[in-house]
């Protein structure tokens, strides 16, 4: 691969300028030398240094320039990521649309309190539709909840009372009246704290921005609100969108309470599978939806890269960051979405994209093709009895399992940390960093700083190597013919790979390992796939039962 010198001897400017040389201490030979020995630049001879050493003198400067230019997290670079190849991958129909009501009752309904926390959003519909019970009454249940059980989870950073309260009253006021918003009338939910919320701190889980507060709503709670959903906490989350350590304490796992709940999206796995909320809305760059889904055994719907509008979340990757549902039920969490996945362009990588969500049905049309990615399912790995069983259960709903390859990964994983280390250049700058609980090799502040040291050619040829990636996903897709495929949701290189292609997936329970906690599997679909993808999970869940599970002591 062949590298214009020019190009690289920016990176030599960045890296001598990541050192934190003086800005008035003139670079000699020998900075050149060391910055292109850590670049692995070995193509300068003695005088193609004293050559370029006027040039990096002004870069250097340049870069202090920029590097000092107060930024807001919010604004999105014009390099715009999109996960489309061709105009046919879109849905033929820009309209998002939802059911107007509940699904039918599988089983009578049960108002008590100690079943109200285990019902699904679909159930909760029925019970506030049909005025069994009131949106106050409700949302009254799981505030008490919240304030029993969170404590122990670690899984609320605020509590949004007053301003639930005020909303359940009004959506009451409009039943009365006659008006009646959908089957998300009336429910609780939680927001993962990076979602911005009028009048309440968004704290990222992060020390240095524990009193932050952001005046507007975020893009999804606004449409949840117009859904008619109810914001009664803002959930915990590992600090700056990586693991479940907060600045408040580690997020719990319901099923073992010694044990993280895993993140990011710590708070709202935790708390819906302990049956705080009955929703949760959490975010997915890397394995942020799928990872605390699993741990705790909830449904987790990853969205196609740009179906649902960022505006008003913290910014980690923009090229990456993903925001959606975790529930109780693939049809819950096909319901959500449908709410939150209308066009917003003030986020600039949105897409126009259609979803007009129905009703999952259980029944499988015999023959029915559905991928299953073969040499990674067939190997040794943990939860492989699980995912083995899943696939027995597939067939015998009535799926023709075809095997799925997926090309090998490239080594462009860095990507994500040069995003956010430009996200959050100025808390690294400014050594406020040094206020993040975690301060290992493994955490945020190191990786910022490592960061700075990746030229921006290498950037941008990862970014090349990015799109052929995307080419060939699509062309494994092709191949295979089908619209999703199974994968282990932890063993395998889907995780990476689809969320740098920007493809949906869904994951739900699958099981119990022998430590007494949830293990799940998940299904990756076509880009936009997501109502193939509710419509499997759905029938998985319907024949396996693991999601009616649920942690004792809650």
């Amino acid at each position: 691969m062949n590298i214009p010198k020019p190009l690289l001897l920016t990176g030599i400017a960045l890296l001598i300028f990541a050192f934190g040389m003086a800005i008035n201490e003139a670079l000699t030979k020998s900075d050149v030398e060391t910055a292109a020995k850590v670049l692995g630049i070995d193509f300068l001879d003695d005088d193609e240094i004293e050559l370029a050493l006027p040039g990096l003198e002004r870069q250097r400067e340049t870069l202090q320039e920029l590097g000092q230019t107060p930024l807001n997290n919010g604004l999105s670079p014009t390099l715009i990521f999109n996960p489309v190849l061709r105009a046919e991958q879109l849905p033929a129909s820009k309209t998002v649309s939802a059911p107007a009501a509940p699904p039918p009752l599988s089983s009578p309904l049960c108002a008590d309190g100690g079943w109200l926390k285990w019902m699904t959003v679909a159930r909760l519909g029925h019970l506030i539709r049909d005025r069994k019970a009131s949106c106050r009454e409700v949302t009254e249940a799981f505030i008490k909840r919240l304030k029993l059980k969170a404590p122990e989870l670690h899984c609320v950073i605020t509590l949004t009372e007053e301003r639930a309260l005020a909303r359940a009253d009004a959506l009451d006021a409009e039943l009365a009246a006659g008006k009646y918003r959908g089957p998300l009338h009336g429910i609780p939910y939680g927001a993962k704290d990076l979602l911005a919320a009028k009048g309440y701190p968004t704290t990222w889980g992060a020390a240095p921005y524990k009193d932050q507060t952001i005046d507007v709503d975020a893009s999804v709670i606004e449409q949840l609100d117009d859904a008619g959903a109810i914001l009664i906490a803002k959930l915990s989350m590992g600090a700056l969108a990586w693991g479940d350590v907060w600045y408040g304490e580690m997020t719990r796992n319901p099923w073992d309470t010694e044990k993280g709940s895993s993140g990011s999206s710590a708070g709202s796995a935790s708390a819906v599978a302990a049956g705080l909320v009955p929703f949760a809305i959490g975010t997915e760059t890397l394995g942020s939806i799928v990872s605390p889904s699993t741990v705790c055994g909830t449904t987790g719907l990853r969205p196609t890269f740009g179906r649902v509008s960022r505006h008003g979340a913290m910014a980690l990757s923009w090229s990456m960051d993903k925001i959606g549902p975790i529930t109780r039920s693939a049809a819950d969490a096909g319901l959500v979405l449908a709410a939150i996945a209308n066009y917003d362009p003030r986020d600039a990588h949105a897409i126009e994209a259609g979803f007009q969500y129905e009703w999952p049905t259980t029944r499988v049309k015999a023959g029915t093709r559905l991928g299953y990615y073969k040499s990674r399912m067939e190997r040794d790995y943990p939860f492989r009895s699980q995912d083995s069983t899943a696939l027995e259960v597939l067939k015998e709903l009535g799926y023709e399992l075809v095997p799925i390859e997926l090309p090998e990964e490239p080594n462009i994983g860095f990507m994500l940390n040069v995003e956010a280390a430009a996200a959050f250049e100025s808390l690294t700058r400014s050594n406020k960093d040094d206020e993040l609980t975690r301060q290992i090799a493994n955490a945020w502040p190191n990786a910022f700083r490592t960061a700075h040291f990746v030229p921006a050619v290498a950037y941008v040829q990862a970014s090349r190597l990015r799109r052929q990636l995307m080419e060939d996903v699509d062309k494994a897709f092709a191949e295979a013919d089908v619209d999703a495929y199974v994968n282990p949701s932890w063993h395998s290189n889907s995780l990476f790979i689809t969320n740098m292609t920007g493809h949906p997936s869904i994951t739900v329970p699958n099981g119990m390992n022998e430590e007494g906690t949830p293990t799940s599997i998940t299904f990756t679909g076509k880009l936009f796939g997501e109502q193939s993808l509710v419509n499997i999970a759905a029938a998985y869940q319907a024949a396996t039962q693991w999601d009616d599970l649920h942690p004792e002591g809650f």
